[in-house]
């Protein structure tokens, strides 16, 4: 193991010195929380430099996150060579108190490749690519929240025993991450009809009126089609950012085909201007 780590530590000194103009970027982390970085490829090999730094992936099916654990000590460096070759190196510290948890590291940010890359053969795929990978980020991120315990408010309505709530809202880059929790207590399945997000407007003034603007999800993950009796779903939207002003609020309207448990639950200004 000590072989190993010796050998990357070289190897990422012979990188450094190659890129006499860049300076290695700095992450943080502790032993209470898990950092997920999040790359362009699914990882091949990960390695950090001190053994009070813990990186774990995948090693038997490649997946394109990691988690970062480190102990109080000294700090260190972080190797992670990609499925396509590319490699990665940041210097990693402790620290106590994080502010950043998650980190989706672009492909320009490689410190070179372990193998000669074509320019030709990659033209023609950089489109389709750069698309794909979002896609895979919002799968893996919005995996990780759903594993998470964690919660923003008590934002939750109910109708005719169907429970929708909110449990927490997350920006990230220049998204809002929606974690929704859909539960039916009742004894007939649920049939969804839709899930929309909307802005509403409070007009003031003696003829007040509301006004609605549907807000388009990029992206969702394990949205159903049927809740069954007695069953509780988790699933989330990822939205454009956006931030709301005190006459406005944002509106999640869950919608039951050929039925009329409908809820409408109303989401303050606060909760989407301080997301977690």
């Amino acid at each position: 193991m000590k072989a190993t780590i010796l050998i990357m530590t070289l190897l990422i000194s012979a990188f450094a010195k190659a890129q006499t103009n860049s300076v290695l970027d700095t992450i943080y982390a502790n032993d209470t929380k898990n950092v997920a970085l999040f790359f362009p490829e699914p990882i091949r090999q990960g390695i950090t430099g001190s053994d009070n730094f813990v990186f774990t992936y995948n090693r038997e099916k490649e997946q394109y996150f990691g988690l970062l654990q480190a102990k109080p000590g000294k700090e260190s460096n972080l190797l992670v060579v990609n499925r396509n070759g590319s490699i990665f190196s940041y210097i990693v510290r402790y620290k106590k108190q994080l502010s950043k948890l998650n980190y989706f590291i672009p492909l320009s940010n490689s410190i070179g490749n372990e193998k000669p890359i074509v320019t030709d053969s990659i033209k023609a795929e950089t489109s389709e690519k750069s698309i794909d990978n979002r896609t895979y980020y919002y799968q893996e991120f919005c995996s990780y929240l759903l594993n998470r315990n964690q919660r923003i408010g008590r934002i939750k309505k109910r109708n005719e025993s169907i429970v929708l709530s909110i449990e927490n809202i997350v920006f990230d880059k220049e998204e809002l991450y929606f974690v929704i929790q859909i539960e039916n207590n009742s004894t007939l399945d649920y049939d969804m009809n839709f899930l929309n997000l909307s802005i509403e407007t409070r007009q003031k003034g003696k003829k007040k009126s509301l006004q609605r603007l549907y807000q388009k999800p990029i992206y969702k993950q394990h949205l159903p089609l049927k809740i069954t009796e007695g069953k509780m779903v988790r699933l989330v939207y990822v939205m454009p950012k956006f931030s709301l002003s005190n006459d406005r609020r944002a509106i999640l309207e869950l919608n039951e085909r050929n039925g009329e448990r409908n809820i409408e639950l109303k989401i303050a200004h606060r909760y989407i201007n301080n997301p977690n």
